[in-house]
């Protein structure tokens, strides 16, 4: 779903951190440091079809972007579109996000480029064990811990665990968060990244005077994020006039039957043809009259030549990186608050991190104390981040970049160059 005029997501991811980075002044060896991943696994690996018809090599991807505040944490996916760029960005962010948020990780992320959708279950099992056994050379619950991500679930982080598992000669939960709760995965693991943008969401419309109960909310993107996020607003009584998936939108001013669309896309594998909603477009669904926009699908959505059309008055960012630079700089000019990917996806990582300590304690908590830890922790950096827009008079990304990148900077500098 990219738009026409997007720019790579590297390219996006670079310009954010080199504004924030003349911000806060810093100097030239901490950019160069700070610019580039440390560590860069490119594989290629065969995989045996189910049904004996032949084999194929798929290319992998596992990039840390930087690991000075503590082991790599990043999700995997499987996308047949996905370069090095894209997994390079993505890391980068997953680094500032875990920062944001202050949470000891810092970033990675994982790829192979395949389309998962045209292999049986069972060859994706073997491309993931294949894969998990590539990358098993930067993997550990003290180096490297991935997750879910486009196109991954449950079942494939416990068949990396479980390959990983078997190479170590024991049991190691948490070498992958994300699992099903059976083998040591967390309650909420799930809705968490939902969870943190609903939260944000409260907050950025109680800040800038936004009444939800009577708000419009339209999203784009219906997979884990989206859906979720828009069940709970719904469950709340706040209007969810419009969302999409990658076959088509919908729009209905009333505001549609989010438990209905849930339904219908489980049945049918998409929200296309809900039966009493106008269909709109993928790109559409960012235009519709509402107050919020949540953008929850995939990067560089809205750009430069579709910003001045969005109607929205806020805007929270499910998805990585949805929002180009250019519009970034439209948003701001018109006075519509963006929060951003790093602060407002954030619950996933955040609770990936709780589970990650449960694994490692064998302590389990109820979805309550998550939830109560999940809020607080949100609500914390929330605070931080809108006080250092404040007092530097810039937005809300620049402020988030800026806590991220100042406290990773620091990290550095206090730990130093080895040798």
């Amino acid at each position: 779903m990219p738009s026409v005029e997007s720019p790579d997501a590297l390219t996006m991811a670079l310009t954010q951190f080199d504004a924030a980075a003349d911000r806060l002044e810093l100097d030239a060896l901490m950019r160069v440091i700070l610019r580039r991943p440390q560590r860069e696994l490119e594989v290629n690996f065969p995989v045996r079809y189910d049904d004996d018809s032949g084999s194929q090599i798929f290319k992998g991807y596992r990039v840390q972007h930087n690991i000075t505040r503590g082991p790599a944490k990043g999700g995997v996916r499987y996308d047949a579109a996905t370069t090095l760029d894209d997994v390079r960005a993505l890391a980068m962010w997953m680094t500032w996000k875990c920062a944001v948020v202050a949470i000891p990780f810092g970033g990675a992320m994982g790829a192979v480029v395949v389309d998962p959708k045209t292999l049986s279950r069972k060859t994706i099992e073997r491309l993931t064990r294949r894969y998990a056994t590539e990358i098993s050379i930067l993997m550990g619950p003290e180096s490297d811990i991935p997750g879910p991500d486009v196109n991954t679930d449950a079942q494939i982080m416990a068949w990396i665990m479980d390959t990983y598992s078997m190479h170590a000669g024991y049991s190691a939960p948490a070498v992958v968060t994300g699992k099903p709760l059976s083998i040591g995965g967390s309650e909420q693991r799930n809705e968490a990244a939902a969870l943190s943008v609903v939260g944000v969401l409260k907050l950025a419309a109680e800040e800038n005077k936004l009444a939800l109960d009577d708000a419009r909310v339209a999203i784009q993107g219906f997979g884990k994020v989206g859906a979720h996020t828009a069940e709970y607003l719904a469950q709340q009584g706040v209007r969810v006039v419009a969302v999409s998936d990658r076959q088509g939108g919908l729009f209905d001013e009333r505001g549609l039957d989010i438990p209905a669309v849930v339904r219908h896309k489980s049945e049918t594998g998409t929200v296309v043809g809900f039966p009493g909603a106008q269909a709109v477009s993928v790109a559409e669904t960012l235009e519709v009259p509402c107050e919020v926009l949540i953008p929850a699908a995939t990067q560089g959505q809205i750009t430069g030549e579709n910003a001045r059309r969005v109607q929205a008055r806020l805007i929270v960012e499910g998805a990585n990186g949805p929002t180009t630079p250019e519009a970034d700089a439209i948003f701001a000019e018109r006075g519509v608050p963006v929060v951003p990917d790093i602060l407002a996806n954030a619950g996933g990582v955040t609770v990936s991190y709780f589970e990650w300590v449960q694994d490692i304690q064998s302590f389990f908590w109820e979805a309550d104390e998550i939830n109560e830890r999940l809020q607080q922790v949100i609500e914390r950096a929330y605070q931080e981040v809108t006080k250092l827009a404040h007092d530097h008079e810039c937005d809300l990304r620049m402020a988030a970049s800026m806590l991220a990148i100042r406290r990773v900077a620091d990290a550095t500098q206090t730990r130093g160059i080895y040798p």
